[in-house]
């Protein structure tokens, strides 16, 4: 290897792993300020679920279009737009004076995390082979966990001494240093798809029926949610249908049809995403209503999780070079489950350091899942295709953690309906966490049937 690709490789590690921290710094902080975002708007539980709910829907919706769009336009420029918006949404939000605002610019975040998330993989692909591209995943997974474990102990300081608005204040900074280090490191273009058309029409539609299909499940169980619910399905199957007859489609149906590795690992992710990604939105309550701990207090609690993906996760990544990563991503997920159905069984009494061993379980299996499925998902595509395999992981990711927090507000309408969260509401609270763990449960135990379906398919020689 010459220096150049040395250079070139160690540039664009930099460069992605900084970016892939800052959209879950964000995320894990925010979790940590809703109960002061609640006192500052005097928000009901529903609102509060459309802070985070928000930024989901809007990446949902634009991850698979800004992958595609990426591959022909240039995978470089999408993902500088990208840093350039969060940078510009993150500060507009310091600004924010009622609930609607907020929720408003969390919605352009969400649009600058999909053509983050939309792109960074698949630049990772293009820079590096098989044998090394495991490691490179790894260590850009870490990025995003240490983003992830920061965020509550950050996040929860700053709310804690200078208020919500301070996080916001704290990522500015840190956008404008990810610009600088693309413009100065980042040089070459990747752009496989170049002068292929951009299918807008299906990108249209795509994006139709993601949003149908969130707003509907918020809506839960009244029968505006089934009618939204049902309107989604249909879009769904007109996009499938579209997307099948034009020549240069957002998403190429025969990844799915035609290969098992692709598909199964796709599903997995969006199964193991959506059994985790409300997690945190629930013990951040847990912790600050129930338990009664203060935003700091509540955030290094929360940290145990992410910091066993951080630790994990390069490992792992370097493991799935070696051996299966469909055996890997499946333990991994086995220990999710488990540290899910210890979950089910918390109360108020529960004691604090029974909270951290599940975490530390669910982090564990997090950390043992993410980057071996991603490598399968990468490594089973051919060059042209890796930003909508970039797009497809981020968008598994994107519409798990939209399933979960909508299973989340629809069982936070159920129990609490339009109330606020305060004292005589959390019986409720409690009987909504529990009932969501034993969902999430179930579906992390079907998420490991899928994970072990591709192993068939699935060897280092795949890779």
């Amino acid at each position: 290897m010459s220096p150049d690709e040395k250079s070139l490789k160690r540039s664009v590690l930099i460069v992605t792993a900084f970016a892939a921290f800052l959209t879950p710094f964000l995320g894990s902080a925010v979790n940590l300020a809703l109960p002061a975002i609640d006192k500052d708007f005097n928000t009901t539980a529903i609102e509060l679920g459309w802070i985070p709910g928000s930024f989901i829907l809007s990446s949902a919706m634009f991850l698979l279009p800004f992958g595609r769009l990426a591959d022909i336009v240039g995978r470089k420029k999408i993902f500088t737009y990208g840093i350039s918006l969060f940078t510009l949404s993150t500060f507009l939000i310091i600004f924010s004076w009622n609930i609607e605002s907020l929720i408003m610019f969390r919605i352009l975040q969400g649009i600058s995390g999909a053509m983050i998330f939309g792109t960074s993989l698949a630049i990772l692909t293009s820079v590096f082979g098989p044998g090394e591209r495991g490691r490179a995943m790894g260590i850009n997974i870490t990025a995003v966990y240490t983003g992830l474990s920061s965020g509550p102990v950050i996040g929860g300081m700053l709310t804690h001494y200078f208020g919500w608005r301070s996080i916001f204040i704290f990522l500015v900074p840190l956008g404008i240093a990810s610009l600088y280090l693309i413009f100065k490191k980042m040089k070459p273009e990747w752009a496989e798809a170049k002068g292929e058309k951009f299918d807008w029409k299906g990108s249209l539609i795509y994006g139709i029926s993601i949003a149908f299909f969130m707003y509907g499940f918020s809506k839960l169980p009244f029968v505006q949610g089934w009618i939204f619910l049902g309107s989604a399905l249909v879009f769904a199957i007109v996009f499938l249908l579209f997307e099948k007859r034009i020549k240069n489609p957002v998403f190429d149906i025969s990844l799915i049809l035609r290969n098992r590795v692709f598909a199964f690992s796709g599903i997995a992710a969006l199964i193991h995403y959506s059994a985790t990604a409300a997690t945190g939105f629930f013990i951040s309550l847990y912790l600050q209503y129930l338990k009664g701990f203060d935003a700091q207090t509540a955030g290094f609690i929360m940290i145990s999780q992410p910091v066993m993906m951080a630790l994990l996760s390069p490992f792992a990544g370097k493991l799935s070079d070696r051996y299966n990563p469909g055996i890997i991503a499946s333990c991994g997920m086995g220990l999710t489950a488990t540290g899910l159905i210890m979950l089910c069984f918390i109360s108020e009494l529960s004691p604090i350091y029974l909270i951290i061993t599940m975490l530390v379980i669910m982090g564990i299996g997090f950390a043992l899942f993410s980057s071996p499925n991603s490598n399968a998902i990468m490594s089973s595509v051919e060059k042209k295709y890796l930003g909508v395999a970039s797009g497809v992981v981020g968008t598994m990711r994107m519409v798990g953690q939209m399933l979960s927090m909508g299973i989340a507000m629809m069982l936070l309408a159920l129990y609490l309906g339009q109330e606020a969260i305060v004292p005589k509401t959390y019986p409720g609270l409690i009987a909504a966490m529990r009932t969501g763990f034993l969902i999430f449960s179930v579906l992390c135990i079907l998420g490991i049937f899928a994970s072990l379906a591709r192993n068939r398919k699935l060897n280092r020689n795949n890779l």
